[in-house]
């Protein structure tokens, strides 16, 4: 035994002179490498022999040396440093799994006790024992004593329905009252668009001192007729807001005002929710107008003002939706999961119907607090510019008057049918697409097209001529699309474009494309 002591002792410390002279050698090698006394004895022995050149390469020689040993220096701190923070990042990353780890026990337990309240409050209510055993045979016991004890009347489904005395609608309920006894006004269906649109602009001049020029009147009844979307846009000041507000006021129906807000981010900002706790549903104004368009056949306008202060394709999708929907029977949205016996009258399954008498008018700035609108949203809707504030005129005293959506809607078909875009106008339409496709790869699409068809001939229809709605949906829909192309390549492009559009339907006649384009190839 000990002889291998012996053995081993000598074995380990041969093998610990070994690391002792590793660490040795590098402690050695540091000493060496910053032993600056012998560099200046070095420096004095041989400096004697120096030139002027050997002087004043020495001195180089020092000072990328030390320049060498500083970047070294530097190149072991940052390593250091990056070293810590990863291994900071990292015990970071731990603690935040450990926290998120100990939240999910917790939102565990809180929905387990959630579902114990839930329970109980069930069986308040006296909900049938049968029922009761996906909660509990407790909670059953619980149920079955009140209801013997009768403190509350029972809760029970028939044909999915279910019947109770609680109300989770107060603002619908309070519509449906309303209308019960509600008296249709005597509408003033005699009225011509252009006199619509002339009565219009004299009621806002005498009545609410705005001053609109007849052609942004025009403008706005012919989109009206394209679309159930309407975008308002141009500089502060210009009236987008009160153009809307106005016409409610000329139609005796007040318009509604949603102010958009930076937090919106889905559909319940408009159409609100189930509250699962309160068991009531917080409507929003919105919705009320929605619901109550539905019993009358008046002209209704919702005003979404600042509307692309938050992202519209997130609050408002699936309106979008619906309103592209061809068949109208299909214009619905669910509100509810399921039918309650105090429902609403014209909640259908939970469901309710978009009526076609209403319009969704948007305001729209284009700065730093506000989101660009996407093409889906201004592929669906006609924007119309307000770049300058109108100009005071005098105008005879016009009373508002009452007018029917069934009266306007006829109007608009009226139109339709009696100025059709002309067959010439068309087939430059359709050369001028196969242009702009060969040159800038950009398409009209059918839905714009189709959007032309119903703009232009109710545009002729309240006064104004064929090439002048033509020339405004080109500017509007279609060469605002060109903003997402690289314009500073394509200004040739652009000028031919201007060349070709002028000599196809004639100089003068299509001023706001002209304009639009001329603006495009300044600003790029």
């Amino acid at each position: 035994m000990n002889g291998f002591l012996k053995w081993f002792f000598a074995f380990i410390s041969e093998m610990l002179k070994g690391f002792g002279m590793i660490f040795s050698g590098i402690g050695n090698g540091f000493v060496q490498i910053f032993n600056i006394k012998n560099y200046v004895d070095i420096f004095k022995a041989y400096s004697t022999d120096f030139g002027a050149i050997g002087w004043v390469l020495s001195i180089i020689a020092i000072v990328v040396v030390a320049a060498i040993y500083a970047l070294i220096i530097f190149l072991i701190i940052l390593g250091l440093r990056k070293y810590v923070r990863f291994r900071h990042s990292i015990v970071s990353n731990e603690d935040l799994l450990e926290e998120i780890s100990v939240l999910q026990r917790r939102v565990i337990k809180m929905t387990r006790e959630k579902d114990e309240i839930m329970a109980m409050k069930i069986a308040q209510i006296g909900i049938p024992g049968s029922k009761m055993g996906a909660i509990g045979t407790s909670n059953a016991g619980q149920g079955e004593e009140t209801e013997q004890e009768g403190e509350q009347p029972a809760t029970t489904v028939e044909d999915g329905i279910i019947v109770t005395a609680d109300k989770r609608f107060s603002k619908l309920l309070e519509v449906d009252s309303f209308y019960r006894t509600y008296v249709a006004p005597e509408y003033d269906n005699e009225i011509t668009l252009s006199e619509f649109c002339e009565r219009f602009r004299n009621f806002a001049c005498s009545r609410m001192k705005l001053y609109y020029d007849i052609k942004t009147v025009r403008l706005f009844v012919a989109g009206m007729a394209s679309t159930k979307l309407i975008i308002l846009q141009g500089i502060s000041g210009t009236g987008k807001t009160s153009l809307p507000y106005s016409f409610g006021k000329f139609l005796a129906n007040d318009t509604t005002i949603a102010s958009v807000q930076p937090s919106w981010r889905d559909r319940t900002e408009l159409f609100g929710y189930f509250n699962e706790f309160t068991k009531n549903y917080n409507e929003t104004e919105f919705l009320k107008r929605v619901y109550a368009s539905g019993y009358n056949d008046d002209v209704n306008f919702i005003l979404l003002d600042e509307m692309n202060i938050a992202r519209i394709e997130y609050y408002f999708a699936e309106m979008l939706s619906i309103l592209e929907m061809p068949n109208v029977d299909e214009w619905e949205l669910d509100i509810v999961p399921n039918v309650w016996s105090t429902d609403p009258e014209k909640l259908d399954k939970g469901k309710i119907r978009i009526p076609q008498n209403i319009w969704y008018i948007g305001t729209a700035n284009n700065d730093d607090s506000t989101y660009a609108i996407s093409d889906k949203v201004y592929d669906r809707a006609q924007p119309i510019n307000l770049d300058a504030k109108g100009v005071a005129f005098d105008a005879p005293d016009t009373p508002p008057i009452n007018i029917s959506f069934t009266h306007l809607n006829d109007m608009f078909k009226e139109a339709w049918e009696k100025y059709p875009i002309s067959q010439d106008t068309m087939k430059k339409i359709q050369q001028l697409d196969l242009w702009v496709i060969e040159k800038l790869r950009v398409a009209f699409g059918n839905r714009i097209i189709k959007q032309m068809g119903l703009f232009v001939p109710v545009y002729v229809a309240c006064g104004g001529e064929e090439l002048e709605g033509v020339d405004y949906v080109l500017a509007t829909k279609i060469f605002r699309k060109f903003e997402s192309l690289n314009l500073a390549m394509l200004r040739d492009e652009l000028k031919e474009l201007c060349v070709y559009i002028n000599k196809s339907f004639g100089r003068g006649k299509m001023n706001e494309s002209i304009a639009y384009l001329e603006r495009l190839q300044k600003l790029f």
